[in-house]
């Protein structure tokens, strides 16, 4: 009796911690890399082109972007954004951009090779 107790309990364990783990595995990879060929609006921020190291990081319940240039010595910037499942992994890195009133382009959506999940700012 002693030890059916202890079995069902290490079960009941082994699945929470297997929830808890499917929980976090959204779909993406905590970082990835993006080159801009010009200049980008993020989150009301113009980047400099180049490329950045792109973390993702949570606030609380808030999906944050963090992106960090290797070319230029400019600060962190923080984005927050959404994510969106695909249904199936992306086979390569796409960005979608709108322009705005000055003809700048404003980062929409994030995708990097092998997520399945977008981005969206």
């Amino acid at each position: 009796m002693h030890s059916s107790k202890i079995m069902v309990l290490l079960v009941c364990v082994l699945v929470a911690v297997s929830l808890a783990m499917a929980g976090e595995n959204l779909g993406i990879r905590a970082t990835g890399k993006i080159s801009f060929a010009s200049p980008v609006r993020v989150a009301g921020t113009l980047l400099p082109a180049g490329e950045y190291v792109v973390r993702h990081t949570m606030e609380g319940q808030e999906h944050v972007m963090v992106f960090q240039s290797v070319n230029h010595k400019v600060q962190d910037l923080k984005a927050k954004c959404q994510l969106v499942q695909l249904g199936k992994k992306s086979d390569q890195t796409r960005t979608v951009y709108q322009l705005n009133a000055a003809n700048e382009r404003v980062l929409q959506e994030l995708v990097f090779a092998g997520d399945t999940a977008k981005h969206v700012f």
